[in-house]
């Protein structure tokens, strides 16, 4: 039985679904990167990247390449490149919203202005 787009879709969110793959993801955007050099600008334990990094790499996302004693890491395609190019670009929607949204809330949270005192409703009171 095939499982459906949306299904695999979803699948395929919940791979990117991690800090440190995103994170892996948006170094390898400019191309090739040392193991070395992602340890360095991740700083997490070696045994917790190269688990991410496994999954990327069965998810056909990254591909490893071997040069002598170095293993480089790239993205397998530009289109991943592309996707995290247009979260970023959602995010800014998001979050741009978001601010006029705090600035509408900031400046409806001021009281208003006072009447003055001949303006004023009057209040009777009732004294027994």
């Amino acid at each position: 039985m095939q499982v459906p787009l949306y299904q695999a879709k979803a699948e395929f969110f919940r791979m990117l679904g991690h800090p440190t793959r995103i994170r892996v993801l948006e170094l390898l955007q400019h191309g090739p990167v040392p193991v070395r050099d992602l340890l360095a600008d991740i700083e997490i334990e070696p045994s917790s990247l190269s688990q991410q990094l496994a999954v990327l790499r069965r998810a056909g996302i990254v591909v490893s390449i071997r040069e002598g004693s170095t293993v480089r890491y790239a993205l397998a395609g530009g289109d991943v490149a592309e996707l995290l190019r247009a979260a970023r670009r959602i995010l800014t929607e998001l979050l741009a919203g978001r601010n006029e949204l705090l600035a509408e809330l900031q400046q409806s949270d001021t009281p208003p202005p006072r009447l003055p005192a001949a303006d004023q409703p009057s209040v009777a009171t009732s004294t027994r």
